[in-house]
């Protein structure tokens, strides 16, 4: 009997472990209206998604999207860029970047859903106010509520 009991807790404490670390989740998703080109997801270097919803499991930290229209390098240069981090420890957050060599190709922005629901930012041309231009200036928009997801759309 003691066996089964020490067993039974042992399981129950591997799958509260389980739990806790697979707790955290956050989607990406990407509409494109401009009727051409990718969306492309990428983190570290790593092509996660072309165009389809990602989900991850855990925080996903420092990750870039962009509109692949063919001119576009893998980190997003020659064109508009969304980057960000999303995690319950702490702030998600977003921004769109034209920093060079990141500049101006398509109508881009994100917003927040489930948790900061409407939250968020649009660039709608080379001169867009939110946007990064330089390492100072630009708007970051974070949001605090647990597993929230992104949302992004082209030529919106």
């Amino acid at each position: 009997m003691f066996t089964f009991v020490r067993n039974a807790f042992a399981l129950a404490c591997v799958s509260t472990f389980i739990a806790s670390v697979t707790a955290e989740s956050h989607t990406i998703t990407f509409t494109n209206k401009c009727g051409k080109g990718t969306p492309t997801l990428v983190q570290n270097g790593n092509i996660l998604s072309t165009g389809g919803a990602y989900t991850h499991n855990g925080p996903i930290d420092s990750f870039i999207a962009y509109l692949q229209t063919g001119n576009c390098l893998l980190n997003g240069e020659h064109c508009t860029l969304v980057e960000g981090t999303l995690t319950n420890e702490g702030n998600s957050a977003a921004d769109i970047s034209l920093i060079p060599p990141h500049t101006f190709s398509v109508t881009s922005g994100f917003g927040f859903y489930n948790g900061c629901n409407g939250v968020g930012e649009d660039c709608k041309s080379a001169n867009c106010p939110g946007a990064f231009t330089n390492p100072t200036n630009g708007k970051v928009v974070s949001c605090t509520a647990p597993n929230v997801d992104l949302a992004i759309t082209f030529c919106d």
